[in-house]
């Protein structure tokens, strides 16, 4: 914990001089922090699931809440004196994470995750989560959640009122090249039009800066978080399988012809 604590101090400091540097080059450049979000719900609502939900939050956000945020929250301040964690600093570390904390906050989202004191067995995306009741999830436990980067966006601009940019949504789902060679996704296009009417909402009715979004990813990959070829995330098949064997020749799917739509309509024809 105590070398955990100190190297996140030093990444904290290292972070805070880029930012002065970028802007003593330029005033006007934009430097962001880049966080990997999915906003946390209770099970239940028994108290003590929205204490789980709670640290959950706490423990996703402490980057953010001092890189963007621009000081070290209570919480962690408290747990480090609890755990004997002694930073090896001084007082000017914490006027440069102050004074450059990132001018925006870039994140991934592909949905919420469901935490609970008391987990009832099920599987959601992540160890140790639950699977959502009222949504449909597939067979890694992705599900497309309606409300949840409306929800992210509201949570994260109302705890650091700065712009927020999308870097990464999406779904990984299992793939099937018909008989005539065609790919038909209509899972993904309906994940992404919820995903981006609740961006819409956020931005139209919520009012949040929005700086921009971009979904993961444009074509096939070997998948980050199973390593896997067949957990497919693009618009675009790539004939390769989990052993590396396959051609590696392009496709477009159904979802291609889709999102070209989205993009030259600028987000306003989703059917």
């Amino acid at each position: 914990e105590q070398a955990r604590a100190q190297a996140a101090h030093n990444q904290f400091v290292a972070s805070a001089l880029s930012v002065k540097a970028a802007h003593e080059i330029d005033p006007s450049i934009k430097v962001g922090q880049m966080l990997a979000y999915m906003p946390a719900y209770a099970l239940t609502c028994a108290p003590e699931d929205e204490i789980v939900a709670l640290k959950a939050e706490q423990e996703t956000l402490f980057y953010s809440d001092v890189q963007t945020g621009g000081a070290y929250p209570q919480y962690r301040l408290n747990q480090y004196k609890r755990d004997g964690v002694v930073l090896d600093d001084k007082p000017e570390d914490y006027e440069l994470i102050r004074d450059y904390s990132a001018d925006f906050l870039s994140f991934s989202c592909y949905g919420s995750n469901i935490v609970s004191a008391h987990p009832d067995g099920t599987k959601g995306m992540f160890p140790g989560s639950c699977a959502n009741p009222y949504l449909k999830t597939n067979q890694w436990g992705g599900a497309s959640d309606p409300s949840a980067l409306r929800v992210a966006l509201n949570r994260l601009y109302n705890r650091y009122h700065k712009p927020l940019f999308i870097v990464e949504n999406g779904l990984g789902a299992e793939d099937k090249v018909e008989a005539d060679g065609s790919v038909h996704d209509p899972y993904r296009i309906d994940y992404l039009r919820e995903n981006i009417q609740s961006m819409k909402d956020a931005v139209v009715e919520d009012g949040i800066p929005l700086m921009g979004y971009t979904s993961w990813g444009c074509i096939d990959l070997v998948s980050a978080g199973t390593g896997e070829m067949k957990k497919r995330y693009g618009y675009v098949y790539v004939d390769r399988d989990n052993e590396g064997n396959g051609t590696l020749k392009r496709t477009k799917k159904d979802s291609f012809y889709w999102y070209k739509k989205v993009i030259a309509s600028d987000g306003e024809d989703l059917d």
